[in-house]
């Protein structure tokens, strides 16, 4: 795949997830812009920026401030754990779909129309494989991860006929270190490498997925 020349924005990129998608893209040729809400994180990848995704308009300052864009990788979002559904609170129900879905809004508000006017471009967004059904505990999260993927599916047919590919990758567990201390009675070989869920997510950045649109993209590993 190659990115070569292209201005890529990862969001979360001070997470694990983030970095690895950034470091991959940086490989594969790209000039990247890294984003998170992490104050002063830095970066040896490239330019970074500390933004409350959750601020539309500081966010649109911000992506706005970058110039021209050829794709943007939609990092950012989060996971939790949670009671039955009857027991949710709306504080778990608002902090879930803050900043798995508002953060999401917040960057496309921007990022679309300044790739609608170059008439070319990607998006990357980040689903969850465990959303693709109602799972125990984990109610407010996957509805959360579902309109995610729902967005994804709605945005690629809207732009798709302007140059514009949106996909989604559905990743199982990813070995990261907070997963690895929640479980660690696992059997980590079985989870998604950060990297190579980076692999997929740059895939689709690139003009070698320009004819993929809409597309949720399970990256299950062994799990």
């Amino acid at each position: 795949m190659n990115l070569e020349g292209k201005t890529v924005a990862v969001t979360g990129a001070a997470g694990v997830l983030g970095d690895a998608v950034a470091r991959k893209a940086v490989q594969c040729g790209a000039k990247v812009v890294l984003v998170d809400v992490v104050e002063g994180f830095e970066s040896g990848l490239g330019p970074t920026h500390s933004v409350d995704l959750l601020d539309k308009a500081a966010t649109s300052a911000c992506l706005s401030s970058v110039g021209a864009l050829d794709a943007v990788c939609n990092i950012a979002g989060g996971f939790d754990m949670g009671p039955p559904v009857y027991q949710i609170d709306d504080a778990m129900w608002d902090g879930m779909f803050d900043i798995n879905v508002r953060t999401l809004r917040n960057v496309l508000a921007t990022a679309v129309p300044v790739l609608i006017e170059r008439g070319r471009g990607s998006i990357v967004n980040v689903g969850a494989l465990g959303a693709l059904h109602g799972q125990v505990n984990m109610g407010a999260y996957t509805v959360a991860k579902s309109v995610v993927m729902r967005l994804t599916e709605a945005l690629s047919e809207e732009v798709r006929g302007q140059g514009i590919n949106v996909n989604a990758v559905l990743p199982s567990l990813i070995d990261t270190p907070r997963n690895r201390a929640d479980m660690p009675d696992a059997d980590y070989s079985k989870w998604v490498s950060p990297e190579k869920l980076a692999n997929v997510v740059c895939f689709l950045a690139s003009e070698s997925a320009s004819d993929v649109h809409g597309a949720l993209v399970p990256v299950t590993g062994l799990v």
